[in-house]
């Protein structure tokens, strides 16, 4: 299923569109529009990044976080021992 579109207007500087433009011209990017698409969505994951590194950097601070974490890695340590000492063939 094709994802839902929806046109936009930005105000960007000349100097930018006029590099996107050329970098479509020289087949660097599909179009304009797919250049900064590409760019949008590498911020996003960029910034979806530095959320997660923030809300771990909190939760490592929480005590009952710690815990379960601890917990959870006692309750699983003779099965990762199991994993850890299999020889797989790929």
């Amino acid at each position: 299923m094709a994802a839902k579109v929806k046109n936009v207007t930005f105000s960007l500087p000349t100097d930018l569109i006029e590099k996107y433009k050329t970098y479509a011209k020289s087949s660097y990017i599909p179009s304009v529009n797919a250049g900064v698409k590409e760019a949008l969505e590498e911020y996003s994951s960029k910034i979806e990044k530095e959320k997660l590194k923030k809300e771990m950097i909190k939760a490592a601070k929480d005590p009952l976080f710690v815990q379960d974490l601890e917990e959870s890695m006692r309750a699983f340590e003779s099965s990762d021992l199991e994993t850890a000492r299999r020889k797989t063939e790929w």
